[in-house]
């Protein structure tokens, strides 16, 4: 219950700072690639399929390629997806990812409850469909905005690493857990803001 309180709190915070944001971030986008502003794509979390929402940072048939570039993924040690310099980017998307500003639409889906501030990645369910069977719990739990893998090195951990990472933090969740990794993504997007 204390977790949900702290969740519904920092997301009507980080709403606030996402209509401050809004319409500097829309015209950006609106200037450069046109609509949409905003995107939903799926994701699991708590055993079901939910739409994470992000300010659109690739152009808009990004999925469609994503098979075309299959050969450049530099996650290639598990089920996950990862270019650095992933091309479907549009310049200002490039921006928005490294400021981190792209994630603050999904503070509204903290505030629904369909994600946690502080949980494990939030995954496709075809990569969900790849991990190794004593890791799949991972897609019952609430995923969150940040979490222990990604302050322990985010994309750059291997991938079994990772989700050793997701699941250590499953079995030890606290209120107090939550706050150091909190803590810790506030010092990563200040210190080195490409680091969570």
């Amino acid at each position: 219950m204390l977790k949900r309180i702290f969740d519904i709190f920092c997301s009507i915070l980080g709403i606030i700072a996402l209509i401050v944001i809004f319409p500097f971030v829309a015209i950006a986008i609106l200037l450069e690639s046109g609509w949409p502003i905003i995107v939903s794509l799926p994701r699991i979390s708590n055993g079901r399929r939910i739409y994470v929402y992000k300010f659109r940072s690739m152009v808009r048939n990004a999925r469609a390629m994503k098979k075309g570039l299959a050969h450049l993924n530099e996650r290639s040690d598990g089920p996950l997806f990862k270019i650095k310099n992933d091309p479907r980017l549009t310049r200002v998307g490039k921006i928005l990812r490294k400021l981190r500003v792209d994630e603050f639409p999904q503070f509204i889906n903290v505030l629904k409850g369909d994600l946690s501030l502080v949980g494990p990645r939030p995954h496709e369910e075809e990569e969900i469909d790849g991990y190794p069977e004593e890791f799949k719990i991972l897609s019952s739990a609430k995923a969150g905005l940040t979490g222990l893998s990604q302050v322990s090195g985010a994309s750059g951990l291997p991938f079994l690493k990772e989700i050793e990472l997701d699941k250590f933090y499953l079995e030890h969740q606290s209120f107090w857990l939550d706050m150091r990794i909190l803590f810790k993504t506030i010092w990563i997007l200040f210190s080195d803001p490409t680091g969570v």
